[in-house]
This record gives C-alpha cells, structure tokens and sequence, in this order.
C-alpha cells in the first residue's frame, strides 16, 4: 500500500489553506512556495480540493483559498478521498488481472476480504483525525497519535 504524491501534496496544500485561516484567502504561488512545488500541481491539486467541497476560491488580486468548513469538520479521509480515492475500491481486483482479461481468482479470492478490511481499517482511523489534528508540529503529532491510538490489534 502506498500513498500516491497527488494525495500527499494535496494534503500538504490543504493543511497550507488551513494554517491560514479564514481570515485571509491563500493564493496558490504562496502554497507553492511552502510546500516546494509547481504553481501548475497546487493549482490542480486545489482544483479537485474544490470540487470535493473540501477548500473555497476567491478570484482576483486578493482571491486565493479557504477551508470551506472549519478544519476540525474535514477528515483527513476526506481529503485522500478527494485527492485519490479509496486505497482498495472495488476496481482493485479488475486492475490485477494479470495475462488474463478476467482475474483467475475472480470467483474466489482469499486475499479479497483482506483488502476490504484493511481498507476499512484505514478508512475508519482517517475519518478520526481531522485537520485540525495535523496543524500541529511533529513531536506533538507524534505524542497526539500515541495518546489517541485508534487501532487495537487483536492477539490471535
């Protein structure tokens, strides 16, 4: 498993908008230039942000972005969601067909419950932290992460 840079970036620009604040829009230069990326990729990543409802825009010379909602009411599986979907959808046995058109293990497939329910799994701890959770540094986010352990593993 494995995060795609469109979903690390986009999360990183999202948590840029949010340092902001609401008081002033940030414009997508001084995104790029936090974050040490191309104008071009902010301004897609924050594009498909948009339209997942997740950030606002303002045009002009003062235009820029804005959470659309507060950052404690934006999962961080909101915005992965937004930037790339799920990390085992439905389509991810169809995409691993090998050779073949169809998978040979189409009808039945031991590995196919496990995907369900590590993308469960993933999905329920990221819908528990919220932006609001990552604005913080990262001793206190790691210090967060370990008073706030949503995963319990269970002992066989």
């Amino acid at each position: 498993m494995q995060l795609l840079a469109s979903e690390e970036y986009g999360l990183r620009c999202l948590l840029q908008v949010a340092r902001a604040g609401a008081e002033a829009p940030v414009s997508i230069p001084a995104v790029a230039r936090a974050e040490g990326l191309s104008a071009d990729n902010v301004a897609k990543l924050l594009r498909r942000l948009r339209l997942a409802g997740l950030v606002q825009s303002t045009r002009g010379v003062e235009g820029g972005y804005r959470l659309a909602r507060p950052a404690a009411e934006i999962s961080v599986w909101n915005a992965l969601e937004a930037l790339g979907g799920e990390f085992f959808g439905e389509a991810f046995c169809a995409c691993h067909a090998g050779v073949k058109r169809r998978c040979a293990r189409s009808r039945d497939c031991s590995l196919r419950p496990l995907w369900r329910e590590l993308q469960q799994a993933v999905r329920g701890r990221l819908e528990g932290i919220q932006l609001a959770d990552l604005l913080r540094d990262e001793p206190a986010m790691s210090a967060w992460l370990g008073e706030n352990d949503l995963i319990h593993i269970q002992e066989a």
